[in-house]
């Protein structure tokens, strides 16, 4: 496995940097300390005493502004402009905008930009359901380029730069080419060859970085997409950059496509933020990007703590390390030393009945569950008791213990033939049928087991057997969930006609 390259360290700050400054986050915290009568909204108008106050503190409900408030986004260089401003320096951008509806919505952007470069998007099957939603929303073709997949774990991984140029190769109205990199198991790609692939077709690299937003800020990370050569990049702040939920980042690269893509982007943007931009979420992304550019000591230890509950699962010999067997697949150039995927089933027991057992026995809350596996994540400049995790696994029952169902590994199915377009399937007339009828219909639907929310059948795809067999079994887990299903066991579908 080749690792990528690694930046220099920003652990070392110039003390007049602009980087030590939250100018957004100051200029709201300096607002609230004045003694305002509040008659506008949000309707709580921080009313000391409201149940809001009682239930979060007086202090977040007098944080809680609208937009557009001179000395903070209103009138010349303003508080945000400066903080955008840093983002984009801290980055490695051209250009960043805040989203404060999750990076859900930098991908429907990129989704919506496409088709003012071409009419087919080149696109990573296993992308995110926001992507597929930013198909339906654009009305652009997608050609989709399938990552490998790891059977013995049953989970997705990434996609090659040979892959694309095949794809691209047969795709002469392409707009973009769309990847996901790192995946939801820390599988990182190689950005850089899939950039100059995509760019020597004359066509740009949208990456939804959703889980590596704090790629690049210590020598112990993997570089970004950024300083890789992606054109458009989604940044999901607040997973493990030390954002609150819900804010995120979209950033633009200063590379070959900026001139055309600047002003798309921006007009996309307009078009899907809301108007009552929260402040709280605002704040949280200026805050977050000054904790990654100055904090890389704190970052170091995160990893470090990862790499302690890596070592104790090894030593202790019941549970596997997946990324340990990252080598064996050709689209992965690195890992996110801050994601811990641990093969439970190898252990005696599935990973939804472990995310179960540790949620209500030990009060552990891990991020994700396949049948095979749990995904634990370390936020970057967080050192949480990982002894207590370590010792909480290795108290876990062995239901599966020297049975066959220890190696039978729910599989991921193989996406069905696609027929129509996501937005063609979407507004087509449809009907409800059971799930046993809807199989050889063309499903209108997005259905995406959840998390990690990979979609498993896209609006516009035939349904197969295999994929409602597995969905009803995912439904089936403890704290197992569908996406887009129209009841929790997955009984009933939504098709075309």
């Amino acid at each position: 496995m080749r690792t990528t390259a690694l930046p220099p360290s920003p652990t070392s700050v110039a003390p007049d940097s602009g980087q030590l400054r939250a100018p957004y986050a100051e200029a709201v915290l300096g607002h609230a300390r004045r003694d305002w009568l509040r008659l506008n909204v949000p309707g709580h108008a921080a009313a000391p005493g409201s149940d809001l106050a009682d239930f979060f503190g007086a202090r977040i409900t007098a944080l809680d502004f609208p937009p557009l408030l001179d000395g903070i986004d209103l009138g010349p260089r303003t508080p945000l402009d400066e903080a955008l401003a840093l983002a984009a320096e801290a980055w490695g951008a051209r250009r960043t905008w805040f989203l404060t509806n999750g990076a859900s919505q930098g991908n429907q952007i990129a989704s919506m930009v496409a088709p003012a470069l071409g009419r087919t998007l080149v696109v990573q099957r296993s992308v995110h359901s926001s992507v597929i939603d930013g198909l339906v929303l654009s009305g652009l073709d997608a050609v989709f380029v399938h990552p490998s997949v790891d059977t013995a774990q049953g989970i997705a991984h990434g996609v090659t730069a040979a892959d694309v140029a095949a794809a691209l190769e047969r795709t002469p109205d392409a707009a973009a080419v769309l990847i996901v990199s790192p995946s939801y198991f820390g599988a990182v790609a190689d950005v850089r060859a899939i950039a100059d692939t995509a760019h020597a077709a004359g066509v740009p690299l949208v990456v939804d970085e959703a889980w590596g937003s704090h790629f690049g800020f210590h020598p112990a990370l993997p570089s970004g997409a950024l300083s890789s050569g992606a054109d458009l990049v989604t940044s999901s702040t607040h997973k493990l950059g030390g954002a609150l939920t819900q804010s995120a980042m979209l950033h633009l690269a200063d590379g070959p496509f900026a001139d055309r893509l600047e002003p798309l982007v921006d007009r996309a943007f307009r078009l899907v933020q809301s108007t009552s931009a929260s402040s709280l979420l605002t704040a949280s992304l200026d805050l977050a990007r000054r904790s990654l550019v100055t904090e890389g000591d704190a970052t170091a230890a995160s990893v470090e703590a990862a790499d302690a509950v890596r070592r104790a699962v090894r030593a202790g010999g019941r549970f596997k390390v997946v990324s340990d067997g990252f080598r064996a697949f050709p689209d992965i150039v690195g890992v996110d030393p801050l994601r811990i995927a641990l093969d439970t089933r190898v252990g005696g027991i599935t990973g939804h009945e472990a995310r179960r057992l540790l949620f209500r026995d030990h009060q552990v809350m891990v991020e994700v569950a396949t049948d095979a596996a749990v995904v634990a994540v370390i936020g970057a400049g967080r050192v949480p008791d990982t002894d207590r995790f370590v010792d909480a696994l290795h108290t876990l029952p062995s239901p599966l213990a020297g049975s066959a169902a220890a190696r039978a590994v729910l599989e991921l199915p193989a996406p069905g033939a696609t027929r129509l377009t996501a937005r063609e399937a979407f507004l087509s007339p449809t009907r409800v049928v059971s799930a046993e009828q809807a199989v050889g219909r063309i499903s209108a639907d997005t259905l995406a087991a959840y998390p990690p929310g990979i979609p498993n059948v896209l609006p516009g795809e035939v349904v197969t057997a295999e994929v409602v067999d597995f969905l009803r079994r995912t439904a089936a887990a403890p704290n197992g969930h569908v996406r887009g299903a129209l009841d929790p066991g997955v009984t009933r579908l939504r098709v075309v006609g």
